[in-house]
C-alpha cells in the first residue's frame, strides 16, 4: 500500500510542487494539501494520513503548535518538519512536540522522498546540517552540565531561581541571605560559566538537565 502523506505549506507554489514530487514518487500519495495548521485540523480526522510535511512557519498557528495538536490527534502520525530555518530552538522545540525528522527545504528531492519512507518505516530523518547541530547540541549539553556540576551547592541554589526569573531581592529573601551577598554569588557564577547574562546562565542551568 501507498504511504498516503499531507503537507502543510502556506506557499503555494512549494505546497504544490511537494504534492506533485510525492505522487510522482514510487510507493507514495499526496493525500491531501493544506495552507494553515487549522485547516490540517479540521480535516485530519477524516483523511487520515501516515506522514505529514509541515513548515515550521506558518500562519496563525505555527508549525510546532500544529505539530503538537496533530500528534495529540493521532499519536501514531509520522510528522517531518520541512522549513528553512536552522536554529537550534526551532529544532529542538519541534523534535519535543512530536516531530521525528526535520528537513531543510532546499535538499535534493530525491532525499526528500527517501526521508518520507524512512520515517514511516521507524527512522529519524534529518538534513546534514540539521544532524550536526543536535551532535552540537548535546556536546553543548555535556559541557554546560560539567560547568554547573563545579558551583557550590548555595550557587547552585542561586542560579537555579535565577534561571526561573527570580529578581535579586527575591533570591536575597528566599535564601535569608543579603542583596550583596546575592551579587557576588552571581558574579562567581557567571565566571565559572563563563558567561555574562541572566538569560545565558539560564541556558546553560536548563541545557544540562535536557
Amino acid at each position: 500500500m501507498s504511504i498516503k502523506v499531507s503537507i502543510v505549506e502556506d506557499d503555494r507554489e512549494t505546497r504544490e510542487s511537494l504534492c506533485e514530487l510525492i505522487n510522482g514518487a514510487s510507493g507514495l500519495n499526496c493525500l491531501g494539501t493544506y495552507s494553515t495548521g487549522e485547516a490540517a485540523l479540521r480535516d485530519v480526522g477524516t483523511r487520515i494520513p501516515d506522514v505529514a510535511l509541515v513548515d515550521i512557519n506558518l500562519p496563525g498557528m505555527n508549525g510546532i503548535e500544529c505539530v503538537a495538536k496533530l500528534k495529540a490527534q493521532l499519536p501514531s502520525l509520522q510528522v517531518l518538519m520541512l522549513t528553512t530555518y536552522e536554529d537550534s530552538d526551532l529544532i529542538f522545540n519541534s523534535l519535543r512536540a512530536g516531530a521525528k525528522g526535520y528537513l531543510l527545504k532546499n535538499m535534493p528531492p530525491e532525499e526528500l522522498v527517501q526521508a518520507v519512507a524512512e520515517v514511516h518505516a521507524g527512522g529519524a530523518p534529518m538534513s546534514m546540517q540539521i544532524a550536526r547541530k543536535v551532535v552540537d547540541y548535546f556536546h553543548h549539553a555535556q559541557k554546560s552540565a560539567a560547568e554547573v556540576e563545579h558551583l557550590s551547592a548555595r550557587e547552585k541554589e542561586i542560579l537555579a531561581l535565577l534561571a526561573k526569573g527570580a529578581l535579586y531581592k527575591e533570591i536575597a529573601d528566599n535564601l535569608s541571605i543579603s542583596m550583596s551577598t546575592v551579587r557576588t554569588h552571581i558574579q562567581h557564577i557567571y565566571e565559572k560559566l563563563h558567561v555574562q547574562s541572566r538569560t545565558e546562565a539560564a541556558r546553560k542551568f536548563y541545557a544540562r538537565s535536557d
